[in-house]
């Protein structure tokens, strides 16, 4: 576009690191620190030492199981999905697929039928690994279940406390190219069916990289996940932990205030996950006013949901740190982040600045570049930026002319580079960091007898980022609608419990605009805003 396209300034501070891939970087940080500590189990109830590894030993134990992996069948290119939490077994086997060259697909350990058959479907799956019976689930039994009604079945097993280990002299080489697709996470985005992406090691890399140069850990400092290791977030963290050689604690359930043990006893320095995070601390500080609720903590960081200001002021106010907030999605695990020496304005009302190599490029309905201050379509392009989708149609239509992602997300940047987000086009519903297709939802309700028509909106909540709400219009003469109904009817259709509504409201008509008769759905999210 010549002159006229703008691109945000990148952030200062060192160029993308030159490992090619996700494994390379797991053996220079094995040589550099072996003996630091790499990885805690926060307290997953089981009895016995505390268990935790090392760099040298997450490489060490990783290339076992990856020979284990190779002499059950597990070949480079083999396909691999896998719905675990987050444990220390869920991070080895995805470094030890990443040692194989195996492409890997995560699956999010809450995703029940639905989603899961179509995650093996669509990917292609020749092995599945599944956590056993894990939090009252049987995840075996669906697993095999599913895996029978597909045309290849893929091969099921379990990897919640064991995984397969052999001697890895046998083994072929590591991967040389990161620049293939490797890695396929899921994204409802706005349609009813999940989108695959594609990711390789240099783009997972490179969102990692971006984390880190935002956030700027040191060897002193203690991170942890909270959220699910399955969560393109997973791999963000892991490359910042490979690329500045600190550890991270792992909550394979996490709640508050039960949690708050292991964050305490492990110094945890850096916490976060989503805006509801930050809201379950700030929730479980005001029950304790005046004494520290994490002593240790210097920094809440995350993305995933819209951060309100008024939050951003609470949290520093009242837990005595810093809260530096991003941007990201499926796509793109790290497009922007502040700083925690970011200036206060910009921490509390933007998403910060991107990385060296990501360009962001503000479009007007009519695709043309938008100035400073201007709202429009943010469009990405850069390394971080994923290869497009298992589907290539999706790929044709996701991205423009000019190499540039089309988020489907409102925004502009300041005079600064920052970038603040004021909207989407995208009818998606942000619960805990997690996008939830309305489309789905709808075609869902639409199945029950007692709905004429239905219009699913996400509502602003302190706690969630979001709350799912169903509007509905009934037929008439019919029995008005309770929201027990409307869950259990979704959840049997095998609808993942996080995206059921947690509010219900009947109306005798949905508000339709005058031409095409289109439901007017900001209208609805005027009238069921608290004020």
């Amino acid at each position: 576009m010549g002159d006229r396209t703008r691109t945000a300034p990148a952030r200062d501070g060192a160029p993308l690191r030159d490992a090619p891939t996700l494994w390379e970087l797991v053996a220079r940080r094995a040589e550099s620190t072996p003996g630091a500590l790499a990885l805690v189990q926060a307290d997953d109830g089981a009895d016995g030492p505390e268990r935790s590894l090392t760099f040298r030993a997450l490489r060490d134990r990783a290339e076992r199981v990856a020979a284990g992996l190779h002499e059950a069948g597990v070949r480079p290119g083999s396909r691999v999905a896998w719905q675990l939490p987050t444990r220390l077994e869920t991070v080895l086997l995805s470094v030890a697929l990443a040692r194989l060259g195996a492409v890997q697909s995560p699956v999010i350990p809450f995703y029940r039928d639905r989603e899961v058959a179509f995650a093996l479907r669509e990917a292609e799956a020749e092995f599945f690994a599944v956590p056993g019976r894990w939090r009252g689930f049987d995840h075996t039994a669906m697993a095999t279940r599913l895996a029978a009604e597909l045309p290849v079945p893929p091969v099921v097993f379990e990897a919640y406390d064991r995984l397969p280990e052999a001697d890895p002299a046998q083994l072929p080489p590591p991967p040389a190219d990161g620049t293939r697709p490797r890695w396929i996470y899921w994204t409802s985005g706005t349609t009813s069916a999940a989108k695959g992406v594609l990711h390789t090691d240099r783009s997972l890399i490179a969102g990692g990289a971006c984390l880190a140069d935002a956030l700027r850990p040191g060897a002193d400092d203690v991170g942890s996940m909270a959220f699910p290791f399955a969560h393109i977030a997973g791999p963000d963290y892991l490359v910042m932990l490979l690329l500045r050689g600190f550890p991270a604690v792992l909550f394979e359930r996490f709640a508050l205030p039960g949690s708050l043990d292991g964050y305490r006893c492990h110094g945890v320095t850096i916490a976060g996950g989503s805006t509801a995070f930050y809201q379950m601390f700030l929730t479980a500080q005001r029950e304790t006013p005046g004494e520290p609720l994490l002593p240790a903590l210097r920094v809440l960081a995350g993305g995933g949901a819209p951060k309100p200001p008024e939050l951003y002021h609470a949290v520093v106010r009242e837990l005595g740190c810093a809260l530096t907030h991003g941007y990201g999605m499926t796509e793109v695990p790290m497009i922007t982040m502040n700083s925690p020496d970011d200036t206060e304005r910009n921490l509390a009302t933007t998403e910060g600045r991107p990385p060296a190599g990501m360009e962001i490029r503000i479009a007007g309905e009519d695709g043309t570049p938008q100035p400073p201050g201007t709202d429009g379509q943010i469009l990405l392009r850069g390394e971080a930026v994923c290869q497009g989708y298992l589907d290539p149609a999706q790929t044709a239509e996701a991205f423009d002319p000019d190499g540039f992602l089309r988020t489907g997300d409102l925004g502009h940047l300041t005079d600064e580079g920052h970038l603040v987000l004021t909207g989407r086009l995208k009818d998606v519903i942000i619960r805990k960091g997690e996008n939830i297709s309305a489309k789905e939802i709808e075609d869902l309700l639409h199945r029950h007898p007692g709905v004429g028509d239905v219009a699913v909106v996400g509502l602003p909540d302190p706690a969630r980022g979001e709350r799912v709400c169903a509007v509905v219009e009934q037929p008439p003469d019919t029995a008005p609608l309770t929201l027990d109904e409307v869950t259990a009817h979704l959840r049997g259709l095998g609808l993942s419990p996080h995206k059921l509504p947690e509010q219900l409201e009947l109306l005798d008509a949905l508000p339709r605009n005058e031409t095409l008769r289109k439901v007017l759905k900001y209208r609805l999210r005027e009238m069921f805003t608290a004020p």
